[in-house]
């Protein structure tokens, strides 16, 4: 997979369907869970993107899931100058799943 609308398709395909960029009316009480409870959620794989010209193109897709497997969604964050501050931090209050 190589385009960026492949591996969100393909996450899908697999039951990544919450949308945890936004706070949307399909996560419960409108509140994004992974910002309320980060210890329950798990990085199960990431894909980094790099734009061929422009590097504001470049972005991380994270495929994320709760501990118990029940909420899966994904997660896209820019790096480098596209980085958000808010992105990162998120991130780095989540584990990678290891199993």
């Amino acid at each position: 997979m190589t385009s960026l609308s492949e591996v969100l398709n393909a996450l899908v395909k697999q039951g990544y369907t919450l949308d945890f960029n936004l706070k949307s009316s399909q996560l419960s009480g409108g509140e994004n869970p992974i910002q309320e409870f980060p210890e329950q959620f798990l990085i199960d794989r990431h894909y980094r993107f790099e734009g061929e010209s422009d590097p504001d193109d470049e972005a991380i897709v994270y495929a994320i899931s709760s501990i118990d497997g029940k909420i899966k969604g994904i997660f896209v964050n820019g790096y480098g100058t596209s980085s958000e501050s808010t992105g990162d931090e998120l991130i780095k209050q989540l584990k990678a799943r290891t199993d």
